[in-house]
């Protein structure tokens, strides 16, 4: 939308005391970076349902089973009222046992579990030591807690360690935290989990790893990057069913300590309405769906592997080893405008700009999912070739 459209938009009479936020709306305009609700058109390259099972018939039969034998829709209150429902204790035991865990605790979503994470077991005299490109919803859970902060290079796990004897060096003694996540939304690259398991260990640090696009897609029970660090007493997972999983909520595993705290002192887990028990049933099918059933982990991965030959061979791209696929670009209206020519030729590729991505980073973000074939990424490439 350029700065003449925006303007004759917002020029529309508003109150007075929405002056401010009508400048801010033109200047968003102005650097190509004012956002629109869009429907959903075209081939799927933008969602996070990796592995197709949002509009599967295995969620859609679990839904109405549910249903049938009497789940209700709603929790009716905050699971330390009445709103705890066997549904979703089921979901945290099942889960629990699948991924390895002591215990588990399910949100309505990813963002209120990072809330209830950050804000929450971090204390006034701690450190969390976080990666640069870590969640949004991690930074707004720091801002939540007492405990001090030090950003540091991402995937760099020397600068990690160096964080932490720099702090200790300081004569600090508090709990340290390292958050990271197991595999970025926007750059699709993996963390280095298991130098990051050596650091927590030499320094008694506790791991933080949110698996949220990666549960579903790795691991021989669907639990992620770190399936082989689950159980330990210092790593904390958070894993999404709104992704790979295909339906909504979120889990926090950990020790029992850990999960008990959260229950008592999580604010974002207290004062909310529990989660739909309908939710919590669909949730423990899709589970059910992909623990140690690798079907669909191993048709993403050929389809990955498709998509990275493409990239580079016809255009010249250096691809991850994920279903993330980003394109750089750099200027926003230059990226909205490749996206544009993506979604005219019948292709759902999304533009991703500040403060999403850095300053200067805005790129494509094609995301491979299930609900994509071989053939659809050859077209996709063609029509990226002749726009790039």
């Amino acid at each position: 939308m350029r700065r003449r459209e925006a303007s004759r938009w917002l020029n529309i009479r508003q109150p007075k005391m929405f002056t401010a936020q009508q400048r801010q709306l033109i200047n968003l305009s102005d650097d190509n970076r004012l956002r629109v609700l869009a429907a959903r058109a075209g081939i799927d390259f933008s969602s996070n349902d990796y592995l197709a099972l949002a509009q599967s018939p295995v969620l859609r039969d679990a839904a109405a089973l549910a249903l049938n034998r009497g789940v209700p829709l709603g929790a009716g209150g905050s699971r330390l009222l009445r709103g705890n429902h066997p549904e979703h204790e089921a979901l945290e035991s099942e889960a629990a046992t699948q991924f390895g865990a002591d215990r588990a605790l399910f949100f309505a979503n990813g963002y209120l579990a990072n809330l209830a994470l950050f804000g929450t077991l971090p204390q006034r005299e701690d450190l969390v030591i976080y990666d640069e490109l870590i969640h949004a919803s991690a930074h707004e859970g720091m801002r939540l807690s007492r405990a001090a902060t030090s950003k540091v290079a991402h995937n760099s796990a020397d600068a990690i360690e160096d964080a932490i004897r720099v702090w200790r060096a300081q004569g600090h003694t508090g709990q340290i935290w390292i958050a990271v996540e197991s595999l970025y939304s926007m750059d699709g690259d993996l963390a280095p989990l298991d130098a990051l398991a050596i650091i927590a260990d030499t320094h008694e640090a506790i791991l933080l790893i949110d698996e949220a696009h990666a549960t579903g897609v790795y691991g021989a029970q669907a639990a992620g990057l770190a399936e082989s660090l689950e159980g330990r007493q210092n790593v904390i997972t958070l894993h999404t069913f709104g992704k790979a999983l295909g339906c909504e909520g979120a889990l926090i595993c950990g020790p029992a300590v850990v999960i008990d705290f959260l229950i008592n002192r999580a604010r974002s887990y207290i004062f909310t309405t529990a989660p739909s028990p309908l939710t919590a049933a669909v949730a423990r099918a899709a589970l059910q769906q992909v623990g140690g059933n690798l079907e669909r982990q191993f048709r993403l991965a050929a389809l990955v592997a498709h998509t990275r030959q493409q990239f580079t061979s016809k255009l010249g791209l250096s691809a991850t080893l994920t279903h993330i696929q980003p394109i750089i670009i750099g200027d926003n209206g230059r990226t909205m405008a490749l996206a544009a020519i993506c979604q005219a030729a019948g292709f759902d590729v999304r533009g991703i700009r500040p403060p999403t991505v850095a300053e200067g980073r805005a790129r494509l973000r094609v995301s491979l999912t299930l609900n994509a074939t071989p053939d659809d990424v050859d077209a996709l490439v063609d029509v990226l070739a002749g726009a790039l």
